[in-house]
């Protein structure tokens, strides 16, 4: 299992659109492609508190890469995504990062 880390560093007052689109269109378009999402998080304390943060839990890089090219191309997605940014952009930055758990790790 691989992890992927993806960081989205709002713009200023945007954090409630993100939001939403997660909640109320991105999670049911990612159950349908088999997308499984790890946890999400905003943060508290740190550099940012227009950060949010999730893991994303993959088999490999080749079902990464699958689902991910069809979620993204996903027309409900396309629209859903242009509907949320309707009163402008969301997202200022997004990183992106794959995780592998150590031999040790208590997350395999």
């Amino acid at each position: 299992m691989i992890y992927e880390m993806r960081v989205y560093r709002c713009l200023s007052g945007r954090m409630p659109a993100l939001l939403n689109r997660f909640q109320n269109a991105t999670l049911a378009i990612w159950e349908r492609h088999g997308i499984r999402q790890a946890g999400f998080w905003t943060t508290l304390i740190g550099e940012s508190n227009q950060d949010l943060t999730y893991l994303l839990a993959w088999e490999s890089m080749a079902e990464r890469e699958k689902k991910w090219t069809a979620f993204q191309s996903d027309p409900e997605w396309i629209a859903k995504r242009a509907e949320s940014e309707k009163d402008g952009p969301i997202v200022a930055t997004l990183s992106s990062a794959f995780l592998q758990p150590t031999a040790f790790s208590s997350v395999k």
